[in-house]
């Protein structure tokens, strides 16, 4: 099994008197990594809110009606716990009944739920941590180098999931059915989405579209459905932990832009399962496109060490200058070019290294990408 990065920051917070809430999208391994910190230990009473009869005992909480349950144990684990109304509040009133000697662990693939009806109640009482899709870090870590240098181009098509990885040979079916159903159940039973085929219309016009500039007048026309509505199910994709959005990156200079946004998938495979695309990166057409939401994601995960991701941004101007990624790095810049062929140019704009003229600039490319992924997760 590989070793998840965050494992001794999440073993760090428990057992320090404060409801821990890892949050992730489906299949991304919350489980799996609860039960190697956590084991099989009698005295760990497991929920999962995915079950009719675990969401029936969470209708009526109080410290009389839970105590027969939790009698001898001192961890309790909540799986799926969005799944539970009003999560936040019964989570407060166990933990200021029982949190002396229990330590209380909420899993969620799904923050908009979670994480809004959790914030307000449990305000200084959690440890909120993000577990992503496996990490060039992580599988650096385990595999070395060189194994995944070889395996680059397989990534790039298949993705990061814990039992893609392990499991090659089912990748393209697991993926098919991760992204027709399972990505999204949390989305369309909590928030009520009654007409799903807009919302996959969308899912398939923002995975062809990685890379360009959020357009929501362009992108309802393509779904159907009005802008409103497009903000607020790309809202839902982000807080579901399937897309993120990298901003444009200002000091406020007079031609930069300021509030343009792209979208990214946290996971390349994810992608080319809702374009029902496996073919070989030899062959494929969108391969410069692909290999920058790789880099993108990966440079969200650079913290996955300690379950936060790290903001991302985009530099370009009114002339349409352009540099696909900008980072902070302390108080400094760190300008990337992205692009697949070594051989490809790139050019870091005169206008940038002037406004910028500390900045530090770096091409990525498929022959360094994963020595830079490196260097940047230290």
């Amino acid at each position: 099994m590989i070793t998840r990065a965050l494992e001794p920051y999440l073993v760090s917070r428990l057992g320090l008197g404060k409801v821990v809430v890892l949050l992730g999208a489906r299949q991304v391994g919350k489980t799996t990594l609860l039960r190697s910190v956590i084991g099989g230990a009698d005295t760990c009473l497991w929920l999962n809110a995915d079950e009719t009869r675990v969401r029936q005992m969470f209708e009526d909480v109080s410290a009389a009606s839970f105590a027969p349950y939790l009698a001898g144990y001192d961890t309790v684990v909540i799986d799926e716990a969005q799944r539970i109304s009003d999560i936040g509040l019964k989570l407060k009133i166990l933990h200021e009944a029982f949190g002396q000697t229990i330590q209380f662990v909420a899993t969620g693939s799904s923050s908009f739920d979670l994480a809004n009806k959790i914030n307000e109640p449990l305000t200084g009482r959690k440890w909120e941590l993000d577990l992503f899709p496996l990490s060039a870090k992580e599988m650096i870590s385990d595999h070395g180098l060189f194994t995944e240098e070889g395996l680059l181009e397989t990534r790039l098509v298949f993705g990061w999931y814990p039992e893609v990885v392990s499991r090659p040979d089912l990748a393209s079916d697991m993926l098919t059915e991760l992204a027709s159903s399972t990505l999204y159940k949390d989305i369309f039973v909590l928030r009520d989405v009654r007409r799903p085929e807009p919302f996959e219309k969308l899912v398939r016009a923002l995975a062809y579209q990685i890379g360009s500039q959020v357009n929501l007048t362009e992108l309802a026309s393509l779904a159907g459905i009005d802008k409103k509505t497009v903000g607020s199910y790309i809202g839902l994709l982000e807080q579901a932990h399937i897309v993120f959005r990298a901003g444009s990156y200002s000091q406020n200079l007079r031609n930069e832009l300021t509030t343009s946004s792209k979208i990214y998938f946290y996971d390349t495979g994810v992608r080319n399962a809702v374009i029902g695309d496996f073919s070989p990166v030899s062959t494929r057409a969108d391969i410069g496109h692909l290999f920058e939401n790789f880099v993108m994601s990966e440079v969200r995960k650079t913290h996955c060490d300690i379950g936060k991701p790290e903001p991302t941004w985009f530099w370009r101007t009114t002339d349409r200058q352009e540099i696909d990624l900008i980072r902070l790095v302390g108080h400094n810049v760190a300008a990337y070019e992205i692009k697949w062929n070594p051989n490809a140019r790139a050019a870091f704009p005169a206008s940038f290294r002037t406004a910028y003229p500390e900045a530090t600039m770096t091409v990525i490319n498929r022959d360094n990408v994963l020595k830079v992924l490196s260097s940047l997760a230290g």
